[in-house]
């Protein structure tokens, strides 16, 4: 695991990200006392659905491990930060059971740990997984007008369009795609979004647990208030698991800052040096 966590960029305390100059975040909602009031109530857009735009980190209020959460902290955005290297590594800490892998998933996995994980996407400067992308330290943005939702990851500079234009999900045998093509309807304050399309070979956590192409995902973004954004996703792949599969994650706002420029491949030299164990 060592290795890995050094080859794969950006495992770094969340100082080191905030690179761009300092600039106050417009319309800030402030407790009594003048501080940011990040349990305030989520911001609307024109149209009043919940904005979710904005800079988002991985938290878990209480501090325990990514992939659920409760406690004080997790409604308030007020406990302690939550993402450290050892927290996404398996995005399924939050489940009660381990996943419903069918045989020759468990065996890839199995054989993508012994081999420390060097075939990971993430350490060869390829898009990563969105569940990895979820639960990844470095930070996201999330820039939402009335068609499209656009996330920009600081990791490996990744870009993902979710179309909430009313469109439908391609149904034309579309090119598999390494973030699968996405699209959005709002329930109420939440926005459910479906994606599919996605490569035969994909990484959903950084130990290599498997997506195929058979595989749908299943988001809900819920702002539950200024501070923190909630998404549960559902992994429904046939082909790599018995049954579908749930686990929560949470991201904070981040204020008074913005993503910095992440390009992986220039100068690379890690590549050869990634080997089994």
């Amino acid at each position: 695991m060592v290795m890995v966590a050094a080859a794969i960029p950006g495992v770094l305390p969340s100082t080191a990200w905030a690179q761009w100059p300092r600039y106050p975040t417009a319309g800030v909602p402030k407790t009594p006392a003048g501080t940011p009031d990040l349990a305030a109530p989520a911001p609307k857009t024109a149209d009043g659905k919940p904005d979710l735009s904005g800079i988002w980190e991985n938290f878990r209020g209480d501090g325990g491990p990514l992939g659920s959460f409760s406690g004080a902290g997790a409604s308030t955005g007020l406990g302690p930060p939550g993402p450290v290297v050892s927290q996404f590594w398996n995005i399924a800490t939050g489940l009660k059971e381990p996943l419903p892998f069918q045989a020759w998933a468990a065996e890839l996995r199995k054989q993508r740990v012994s081999q420390n994980n060097k075939d990971n996407p993430d350490a060869h400067c390829l898009p990563l997984g969105l569940m990895q992308l979820h639960t990844h330290p470095e930070p996201r943005k999330i820039i939402q007008t009335p068609g499209v939702i656009v996330i920009l990851y600081e990791a490996n500079g990744g870009i993902r369009q979710i179309f909430t234009d009313g469109r439908p999900s391609p149904r034309n045998n579309p090119q598999p795609w390494w973030y699968g093509y996405s699209t959005g309807k709002w329930d109420g304050d939440t926005l459910v979004v479906e994606t599919t399309g996605f490569r035969n070979d994909g990484w959903l956590d950084v130990e290599g647990s498997p997506l195929t192409e058979a595989g749908k995902m299943i988001e809900r973004f819920r702002r539950v208030n200024y501070g923190n954004l909630e998404i549960e996703i559902t992994v429904d792949d046939p082909k790599a698991y018995t049954k579908p599969w749930t686990v929560k994650v949470t991201q904070r706002i981040m204020l008074d800052t913005d993503l910095i420029e992440f390009v992986c491949q220039e100068n690379e030299k890690d590549t050869p040096h990634l080997v089994a164990k």
